[in-house]
Order: C-alpha cells, then sequence, then structure tokens
C-alpha cells in the first residue's frame, strides 16, 4: 500500500511573510504623523489650541497665528486673560477649558505662561504646553521674582521702586494697591517690542495695551502643570521684558522641548510663524523627546523586527523550495 506523502510545511511561509507587514503597518502610524495635519482621516482628531495672551496685550496679538491654525482646520480659542490676579486668572481659564471637548494644546504669552501653569493642573485634557516668551513658574514663585533671576529685563532700572520704573501706576480707587499697571508710552517700544516695529505701529499697541493688577506680579503661583504635561517653548532672544536668560532658565528647568528665535518679547507682531510652526509640532507629537525629529523609537524598533522578519521570511521561502525538491 503507497504512503502518503508528508505534509509540506506551507502554513508557516504565509506566516512569516505576514511579519512583516504586520510591523510594518503598525510602525506606519508613528512614522508619519507629522503627515496627519492635513485632512484625511486623522481630522477629527486634532486637538483644540487655546491661546492666552499677557500683560499689556490681549487676544488680538494672536490673529495672524490664529488664521494660520484655522487654515490646517485646527479648532481655536484665543480666550480672555483678566488680568487682575493669578490664582484668580487661573481659575478663570481652569473653567474655560472644562467648556472644551477633547484634547487641549494650551499656549501661553508672557504672563499668560503663568496663568497656564496653574490652570492646567489635573485638567486630563490638556495634553501639551507652548510657552511664548512665558513665565513657566514653580510652586511659590512670583512673576516679578523671576524676571529678576537674571538680567535682561528693562521693566525696572530700580529694584527697590515700589512700581517697576518703566510701569505707570494708574489709580482705581482710595487704597494704594487700587491701580493698574500700564508700560509708559515712552517704554513701550523699547521693553515690550525691542525697537522692531515702525514708529506707527509701536504708539498703537501702546495705546491699545490692556493693564495689570500689581497682585499678579507678587502673588506666588502654585503647582506647576508643566511638571506633569509635555512644554514646548519659544526664547525671544531680544526680550526686554521677562529677559531673555530668565526665559532660558526657565525653559530649561521645565524640560521643554525649545526653540530660539531672533524676536522681541511681543513674537506675535513680529514671528507668527515661528508661534504656528511651534504649536503644530506641540499639537501633533506629546512627546517632547521626539517634538525635533517628528520620529519614534517604537517605529525604528518595530521597522528593525520587520526586517528581521523578512530575512527569516525568505530564508524559510527557500528553505521550503529546498525540501519540495
Amino acid at each position: 500500500m503507497k504512503q502518503p506523502r508528508p505534509a509540506r510545511p506551507r502554513r508557516i511561509v504565509p506566516l512569516a511573510l505576514l511579519l512583516p507587514t504586520a510591523a510594518l503597518i503598525s510602525a506606519g502610524p508613528a512614522a508619519s504623523s507629522e503627515g496627519t495635519g492635513h485632512g484625511g482621516s486623522h481630522e477629527s482628531a486634532k486637538p483644540t489650541v487655546v491661546l492666552v495672551h499677557g500683560a499689556w496685550a490681549d487676544a488680538s496679538g494672536w490673529d495672524d497665528v490664529i488664521k494660520s491654525l484655522q487654515a490646517r482646520g485646527y479648532p481655536v480659542v484665543a480666550t480672555a486673560n483678566p488680568l487682575r490676579s493669578l490664582s484668580g486668572d487661573s481659575a478663570y481659564l481652569a473653567a474655560r477649558l472644562k467648556a472644551v471637548e477633547g484634547p487641549i494644546v494650551l499656549v501661553g504669552h508672557s504672563y499668560g505662561g503663568a496663568v497656564i501653569t496653574n490652570a492646567a493642573t489635573g485638567n486630563p485634557n490638556v495634553k501639551s504646553l507652548v510657552y511664548i516668551a512665558a513665565f513657566a513658574p514653580d510652586e511659590g514663585e512670583g512673576t516679578l521674582q523671576l524676571a529678576a533671576r537674571y538680567p535682561g529685563s528693562r521693566l525696572t532700572d530700580d529694584p527697590a521702586a515700589p512700581v517697576p520704573t518703566a510701569l505707570d501706576a494708574v489709580p482705581l480707587g482710595g487704597g494704594p494697591t487700587d491701580v493698574d499697571l500700564y508700560i509708559k508710552p515712552d517704554k513701550f517700544s523699547d521693553v515690550f517690542l525691542s525697537d522692531r516695529l515702525d514708529r506707527s505701529r509701536a504708539n498703537v499697541l501702546a495705546a491699545a495695551q490692556r493693564p495689570v493688577a500689581p497682585v499678579t506680579g507678587a502673588e506666588p503661583s502654585r503647582t506647576p502643570a508643566w511638571k506633569s504635561i509635555p512644554s514646548w517653548y519659544l526664547v525671544a532672544t531680544d526680550d526686554r521684558t521677562i529677559g531673555t536668560e530668565n526665559l532660558r532658565y526657565m525653559a530649561k528647568r521645565a524640560g521643554s522641548t525649545t526653540v530660539e528665535v531672533d524676536a522681541p518679547h511681543a513674537v506675535m507682531e513680529t514671528n507668527p510663524g515661528d508661534i504656528t510652526d511651534l504649536i503644530l509640532r506641540a499639537a501633533q507629537d506629546t512627546r517632547p523627546g521626539l517634538a525635533s525629529t517628528g520620529d519614534s523609537t517604537s517605529a525604528k524598533v518595530l521597522a528593525g523586527a520587520a526586517l528581521l522578519a523578512l530575512t527569516g521570511g525568505t530564508a524559510l521561502v527557500l528553505g521550503g523550495r529546498r525540501f519540495r525538491a
């Protein structure tokens, strides 16, 4: 009686050939995440970008950034910042964030950085923090304290003065602290803009500045969100409001992914494109260590596994042919 021929090991060959395909599919999204920001099936996954202005400015300062983000399909909220107290402003923003559905990229300029540092703590929807020439205080620190850490700020030339010498204290009531603080018109172009804009535009911004209450600079910050949320940081290298070295210090301490731009403190006026680029990087990859390249360690590992699997699959195919021969 004729014995049946042993079954050929065919099953293992398709499985081996499927391994590299599966690995490459798994690696695909991480390696190509930079390309999902302009539409397609990932459109609905885009986070909402919430922009928070600082002292002596208002939400209109974000206009060019808003246009660029909206053109790329990102929902944007440029919220008001009351500028009355750090605790009150942070509570106001925290309440506003609760009304935003889905993931959030939270962006703060100047004093707005201190506000987002406090408001984002404990909010699981905030996936990234972006500091634009901004304060990133640690617990117990005040913003004026940080501006005085290293030279560079031109808010005052007399540290002992009760009011920084570049500021006007405009009375609001009978008490000594019932004042609003404005940058003096003749100091505004130098301190806020580093004389980077023409005189006409600088005068308009000086006339439209929103004042800040004195307590905002002295009130101690609370638990900082940058200790638990990935952060990005734009350092303006000609910042005369906070001071460039102070910006670098805070960016390094927070472990932020950092870019440096030749710009004044009011970087929205001179370099809105650089701001947009940094926000997009934060929106597309919430891991600071990967933001510079858009690469993924897991993708590299899977790609390596795919190569090994492909090599193994080829060997099995050739081995199967020799077996059949």
